[in-house]
Formats: C-alpha cells, structure tokens, sequence
C-alpha cells in the first residue's frame, strides 16, 4: 500500500507532548493501525536519564526543567551546552553530553516538523505530506546542519520556534522545487547498519532482514547503472523512481548470487527464488523503515568531531569476550555460573599442585610479561626448556577445563537440534551459532547442497535421492558425512575457546595476585618497588601458601 497525502485533511494528528520530559526526549513514530496512517511518540531512554541527571544535578535546569510553560528556555539552555566547547564537563555530566544537547534539541524541534509540513501541503499537491516531514527531519536530525542554523539565530528578531519553522518551510520548498530529494535517494544512500536498525523498529526479523539487505545491494548497481547514471538524467535532477526492469534485473542478479558461498547463509538456505515484484516489496518496506524512525537517520558523531568542525562516523563494532558461559552447552544461566565457579576453583587447585618452578614460570610468564627469551636468561635454563614447561602446565589445566565442559558429549545433539530449528535464520551474536554458520561456508558445493535441501527445503531422503540421482545410501552416507564435519569443525572452534579462556583466565589471576601482594606491600608504607623487587615478593606469597 502507498501512503500518499495531498490533502490536508488526511493527514494524521500529531498527539500533543504535555510534559518538558516528553519534549525533549521522544521522537515521531508513523504506524499503521486499521489501514490507517497514525503518529506516535516514541521514547529515547538515553534522553531520558540525561534529563532527569541534569534535573537532579543542575539547579538552573531544575528550575526551568518544573516549569512546563519554559519549553524555549529550555531549548536556549541545550543550545548553550551545545555550543560552549569552553565548558569543563562536571563529575557527574556523560563526556558526550555536547552529542546529547543536540539530540535533545531535535527532539524537541519534531514538532516543528510536522507543522511545517502540514503548513506546505495547504497549497501544494504535488509531493506527499510524507516526504515533506522526511525532508525536515534530516536537516535536524543532522547535527552539523542543525548547529549552522542555531548558531545564526538572532533572539531579538523572533522566537526559536517561529525562526526554525521558517527555515524547515524554506529548506523544504528548496528541497521539493529542484527536484533534489527522492525516497528512492534515501534508500540507497542509507548504510547497511542504519538500513537494519530501522526495519528491526518497523517490525521486521530474520531471516528476512537478511533477505531484504542482500537484494538492496544488486537493487542499488542496477539502478546505479539504469537511472543514476543514466545519460539524459540532468546533474542534480531528482532521482525518479525504478520500473519493472530495474526490479527484474535485480531480482535476475540476486537468484545467480544467492547460491555462492559469498552469500549470507539466510539468503542460501532460502530456496525461493525471488521475483521483480519481491523486490519491489522488498525496496518499499525500507522506505518505509527508514521514514518512519528517525534514529536511523540521526548519524553517530564524537565530541572531538565537533569541536573540530568535521564529520566523523564511529565506528560501533565491538570484540566480544571470550567468556566461560559462551563455550556451555546448558541454557539455564544458573548453571553457566556454577561452571564458571567450578572452572575458577578446578583452575585454581590445579595451579597449586603443579611444582614451584612450573608455578613460577606461569608467574613470570602471564603476571610479569616476560617472553620466552627473558625468561630462559632470567631462570638460565634454554628456551626450549621454558617452551616445554609452558605446554606441559596448560595441556593440563586445558584438561582440567575440558573436563568440566565435555563438550564431546553434548555437540553431536547441539548441531543436530540447531540444524533442524535454526538453519534459516541463526542467530549470529551466539558464537557456537557463528562457528556453525562459517562451517557451512566451508563446505565443498556438495556438502551445502545437501544441507540445503534437507533443512532448507525440507525433502525427505527419498525426494533428495531422486533429485540427485543418487542411491538412497549414498543420500544417507552424504548426510551424516556432512553433519560429522559440522560437528569436527566445531569442537575445533571450541578447542580454541577453550585455550584462549585459558589464557584470559590465567592473565587475570596473576593480575589479581600482583594486586593483592603489591596493596599489602603499600599499606606497609613502602614505595614504588623495583620489577626484581615486585618479583622477590610475590614468589615468596607463593611459597607461604604452600607451606
């Protein structure tokens, strides 16, 4: 269904925001109830707590943040924060409080939004009242445009929210009458990331957000090629809309692509192959995302960007840890945290049995950072000599712990269960899950096909047989063949987490202890010790517990 307004009074009530919390904390959210566009106002938590931190901290904001006729002041209170690089941040304020007062104030200029938009389509028809309010909400929700337009306001020629309004009506009217905006230039110019936060918020889940991301990146070369760069468009002419070809020749591309190994595995174990029409829903429903939540199109930015007047998008990808809950086969997290604690205590009896000189190679080795080098002319004994301590004591602490998680006996079931619950939409955050995922990538053409249309598709082995023109032994053998190197290549994932657990396990222990013997040195009132002075100290808290 296309929404589209061309009068005024088919244009959804904007519902009013009684309170200064409200104002300065929630954006617009356009739903579909009963066929029937609707708006609403949706809360940003992160604005939340921010509010309430300044209420409790700030008295001047205080003031004005219990007073709900001082909405202006307010908003002249965030330009301050906003704009004052001279400003110490307090002890108590975030250190990206600059990135919050100009979130605060788009928050609040929403409404602006909306009125200028209605305020257009009075007496214009000929775009939507939607792509009006999309206009307006990019020019504030980007924070370099937004500041350009705050920092040339006057006070004394009108009020900030006649002053903006103006400036989204003329922005708008700019925007619409040289043809530079188009729905379809927001689809393609928006990131991968962006583009999947906002159809996560519309309600749309894998494995179909994987589907839609993967036919937006051939949508995008076709109509780079067709319409783009197409020679009788004008420079700087609006971008028109696709056809039937464009939506053809896309879908032509995501069929070839699909079955490589290149393709994300929700796309590969989807067997249906898509049509110009999916496409085409496909393409609108990102549209659609992408208008209707504002968080998408607000782009990140650093403190240090604006102060320096430059853009700067950081990046959010973060490492996770190699944690001991990670590597369990049981789902009940009391029970993770039971493993855990027996993994530390079966860890750390086993540290105290091994011999001193075992022990103090560890110590030096994981506490003090010493290579193997140093060692060997610390301790004067050969480098191969340290080498083989080093393996022999973590081959049986690894022992230690691969006996707490026999992980022999539960990953034959594990990869069983998950290939026939979750094959077409894994879930990549879990990294047993991911390891699972990329073994199927490895496999040679045959093996994934045959995964492919036993989960994928679900044919029985007689269908897969005939399909294949193979015996239905030979299906079987080919099956089992294929889950048996799905299991191998997983417990040599979980081989690796386990020793790199190990290494992260026996880093904070004797961090720890450092810790613990250098705190008492300093509660006796000693200085800053030497490195051979720190060493002397905690091998003899070594020796003492053993004896």
């Amino acid at each position: 269904m296309v929404l589209n307004f061309t009068k005024v009074n088919s244009i959804p009530v904007l519902p009013k925001r009684r309170s200064n919390l409200n104002k300065f904390s929630t954006y617009i959210v356009l739903t579909n109830e009963n066929n029937q566009l609707a708006l609403q106002w949706k809360h940003q938590p992160s604005l939340q707590r921010n509010l309430k931190l300044y209420e409790e901290k700030h008295p001047e904001f205080s003031n004005l943040f219990c007073h709900q006729d001082k909405g202006i002041d307010i908003v002249n209170f965030w330009r301050k924060v906003a704009f004052d690089e001279s400003q110490l941040i307090a002890d108590w304020e975030p250190s990206n409080k600059t990135q919050l007062a100009y979130e605060h104030l788009a928050s609040y200029f929403e409404e602006k939004c909306y009125w200028a938009a209605k305020d257009l389509c009075k007496d214009r028809n000929a775009n939507s009242w939607e792509e009006y309010l999309c206009i307006a909400r990019l020019l504030v929700y980007n924070p370099l445009k937004l500041k350009e337009i705050l920092v040339k306001y006057n006070p004394k020629s009108a009020n900030i929210d006649t002053y903006l309004t103006n400036i989204l009506i003329s922005h708008i009217k700019y925007s619409a009458e040289i043809n530079r905006f188009s729905r379809w230039r927001l689809l393609y110019k928006k990131s991968d990331k962006e583009l999947i936060e906002a159809l996560k918020v519309f309600g749309t889940i894998e494995p179909e957000i994987s589907l839609i991301i993967f036919a937006r990146k051939y949508f995008k070369q076709v109509y780079l090629i067709n319409k783009v760069k197409n020679p009788t468009r004008a420079t700087g002419k609006k971008w028109i809309a696709p056809d039937e070809e464009d939506f053809s020749k896309s879908a032509q591309c995501y069929n070839v692509e699909k079955v490589l190994a290149t393709a994300p595995h929700e796309v590969f174990a989807n067997s249906t192959r898509v049509t110009a029409k999916q496409i085409q829903d496909w393409m609108e429903i990102c549209i659609k995302a992408l208008e209707s939540y504002p968080i998408s199109i607000l782009p990140k930015f650093s403190l240090d960007a604006f102060q320096s007047g430059e853009f700067e998008v950081k990046s959010e990808l973060q490492v996770p840890e190699i944690e001991w809950e990670k590597i369990s086969s049981t789902e009940d997290t009391r029970e993770q945290g039971f493993l855990a604690n027996q993994a530390n205590s079966i860890l750390s009896e086993q540290l105290q049995s091994m011999k001193l000189d075992a022990q103090k190679i560890l110590l030096l080795y994981y506490g003090f950072k010493l290579n193997q080098k140093q060692l060997a002319d610390r301790l004067g004994m050969n480098q191969s000599t340290i080498s083989r301590y080093l393996t022999k004591s973590t081959i049986k602490l690894l022992e230690a712990i691969a006996r707490i998680s026999q992980p022999q006996q539960w990953v034959k079931q594990y990869v069983k269960r998950w290939l026939e619950n979750e094959y077409h939409a894994p879930v990549h955050s879990d990294l047993i899950q991911a390891a699972l995922v990329s073994a199927i990538k490895k496999l040679v053409n045959e093996e994934r096909e045959i995964l492919q249309l036993y989960y994928g598709e679900q044919m029985n082995e007689i269908k897969i047989a005939s399909q294949l023109g193979i015996s239905l032994n030979e299906t079987a053998t080919r099956l089992n063949k294929t889950r048996n190197i799905l299991q191998e290549k997983l417990m040599q994932e979980i081989n690796i987490w386990i020793k790199e657990y190990l290494e992260k396990w026996l880093s904070n222990y004797y961090k720890s202890l450092l810790k613990v013997v250098l705190k008492n040195e300093a509660k006796l009132g000693k200085k800053e010790l030497k490195l051979e002075e720190n060493i002397f100290l905690v091998e003899r808290y070594i020796q003492n517990q053993l004896y």
